[in-house]
């Protein structure tokens, strides 16, 4: 009777309002490959999150007096399809199509008003399982994920950025005449010594540093005066065209099937996108679009494990580490204007969870699920400003002949966390529902 909920586990993926860390919104079910008859399945979720924050004094006097950011989360809505077929006794094909990442910020309050973010991207992936044992199997298959992304930046945060900008190359152009004007005394104290070469060396090295100073000294002179000049928009306007990259999927599972035990362990390697991108700030008279920004999507472990703890009860969890320090979006031009990228995360993040399943008849099954992640005390992003999270899930499913028909909700308890410019996000959460539709054949 356990074989007839192995699939509760796989509720997990309806509701999909909690996924591990950064911009991730949905999963690969490798659990899927493991699942008696050859099947077709569709899902759809969607999710409401709610997430604000409150401004410093500093900034909401800079906002006119506006101190909260209200809700920046926009809603969304997840699809997915995966079809299964057993080639043979040892040999499983598996396809899937989903949404595996996106973002979507529009800050409609205060001095973030107009700060807006989109990130959309599907894949489809296909992975290839094989019994090397009876109770050992591999899998391991290819993954393409097309990704766009396109972002608003308001005039006052990007004049504060490049303000800021200027000031720190402005110190740096100072510390390099102050070195160029002692290099230049050690050249003439060379020279009244006698020491023709070493003056000459000296004296060379004391140029280049102040040319370089000088550059530098224009470089925040320009960028402090636009900084300034409020007469035009410094509004940073940024498109990523859509692009698609490939990524490696490997796993290993051993299993008992009268006790219903599945252990895997699955990795997905990461994928570099480089995006072409359109850049603008009229304050600066900027406006391209042939500049390149790479992006790295992160590599993810995870380990998969279910287990049959009682007549027609299932137990189950995941631990998955996902290598999101790696991610940023460092656009050429406004690097060059800001001196920093335009938005990242500091920190890998391991999510966890643990449920349970429970099988009240021959045809219906339910499931409850608590997920966790941990925070790690850092700066959030603007575009997915929570640290940790928990999150509670129920959900069931039942089985009309050949059909079988998963429903699931998910309650998220966000991690509060400040931004780099001190906003403090707190008290938010959102809510996911979801479903998906088997067939058998």
């Amino acid at each position: 009777m356990l074989r007839q909920i192995l699939r509760v586990a796989a509720l997990t993926v309806a509701a999909g309002a909690a996924n591990a860390g950064g911009i991730e919104r949905s999963n690969l079910d490798f659990g899927f490959l493991f699942s008696p008859n050859d099947q077709v399945q569709l899902s759809f979720s969607y999710v409401m999150p709610s997430v604000s924050g409150r401004y410093s004094p500093d900034l909401t006097a800079a906002g006119g007096g506006e101190n909260k950011t209200g809700n920046m989360a926009l809603e969304y809505a997840n699809y997915g399809f995966a079809y299964k077929n057993a080639v043979n006794e040892q040999l499983t094909f598996g396809l899937y199509v989903n949404n595996p990442y996106g973002a979507g910020a529009d800050y409609t309050q205060g001095i973030y008003n107009g700060l807006t973010a989109e990130w959309d991207s599907d894949q489809i992936a296909a992975v290839g399982k094989y019994r090397v044992a009876d109770r050992v199997s591999v899998f391991a298959g290819t993954r393409y994920v097309e990704s766009s992304a396109k972002i608003t930046i308001p005039d006052l945060l990007v004049r504060s950025s490049v303000g800021a900008n200027a000031q720190r190359i402005g110190a740096q152009a100072q510390a390099l005449g102050a070195e160029a004007g002692a290099l230049s005394a050690q050249a003439q104290a060379a020279g009244q010594a006698g020491d023709l070469s070493a003056a000459q060396n000296l004296g060379a090295q004391a140029q280049a540093l102040g040319a370089e100073a000088v550059t530098l000294g224009a470089l925040a002179q320009g960028l402090g005066n636009a900084a300034q000049d409020f007469g035009t928009s410094m509004e940073y306007n940024a498109t990523g065209q859509r692009v698609g990259d490939w990524g490696a999927i490997l796993g290993v599972a051993y299993e008992i099937p009268d006790i219903a035990l599945r252990v895997a362990l699955s990795w997905q390697s990461e994928i570099v996108h480089t995006y072409r991108t359109s850049e603008s700030i009229a304050g600066l008279g900027v406006d391209t679009s042939n500049g390149d920004t790479e992006v790295t999507m992160p590599q993810t472990v995870a380990l998969d494990v279910q287990s049959g703890i009682a007549q027609g009860t299932l137990l189950f969890g995941q631990v998955k580490w996902s290598e999101w320090s790696k991610w940023e979006v460092r656009t050429p031009q406004y690097e060059a204007a800001a001196g920093e990228e335009v938005t990242s995360f500091d920190e890998d993040q391991v999510t966890w969870r643990l449920g349970v399943g429970r099988q009240f008849s021959d045809d219906l099954s339910g499931f409850a699920q608590i997920t966790y992640e941990a925070q790690n005390g850092n700066p959030v992003s603007r575009l997915s400003p929570r640290d940790g999270f928990v999150s509670l899930g129920f959900g069931g499913q039942y089985k009309m002949g050949d059909l079988t028909l998963l429903g699931g909700i998910e309650y998220v308890w966000v991690g509060g966390g400040e931004d780099a410019t001190s906003t403090k996000f707190d008290d938010n959460s959102a809510l996911g529902a979801g479903f998906s539709l088997t067939a058998d054949f």
